[in-house]
């Protein structure tokens, strides 16, 4: 699993080396050459590059915070036998009895409709270094739920099932 850490860095690497390649070489050409249309109220290749360039800004930004928190991460810090980062879990839903799956991912890697979510979540934090058959109650917008820990796999690969 640490292979997989190195991947995302590298990835993640990549991504921004391309991106700052396209804000320091060609978005200053684009702008200039649209400064060269004149009347900038107007000039909507001008507006466009613009906002290109505040995309490409905030995108560096945040994929330099995501690598800072992996390089951060210590792969031998996380747990072998308890749920935390990188963890795949089925819980059972007490109340409707529909087992849903969990996959703790980094903020920026979130999409709940697809089961991905951070630690930092209310679900994530209830699940947070817990155990299998272990039950919790999870205060999320739509009301109060209660999860049974059915099974999961660590980031090490390690699965545990009740």
């Amino acid at each position: 699993m640490s292979d997989d850490i190195e991947l995302k860095k590298r990835s993640i690497k990549e991504e921004i080396e391309q991106l700052k390649y396209e804000f320091k070489v060609e978005l200053p050409k684009k702008i200039a050459e649209a400064r060269s249309y004149g009347d900038l109220k107007e000039n909507a290749e001008y507006h466009a590059a613009k906002e290109r360039q505040s995309f490409l800004s905030a995108r560096i930004t945040q994929l330099s915070s995501q690598l800072s928190q992996l390089s951060n991460l210590s792969v031998s810090d996380i747990a072998r036998d308890r749920i935390g980062f990188g963890s795949t879990v089925t819980v059972l839903d007490l109340e409707s009895e529909e087992l849903i799956q969990f996959t703790f991912v980094s903020p920026n890697e979130v999409k709940p409709a697809e089961g991905r979510i951070s630690l930092s979540s209310p679900v994530g934090m209830a699940l947070q270094n817990r155990g299998v058959g272990e039950e919790v109650d999870v205060l999320i917008p739509a009301g109060k739920k209660r999860y049974r820990i059915e099974r999961f796999t660590t980031l090490h690969g390690d699965s545990f099932e009740s």
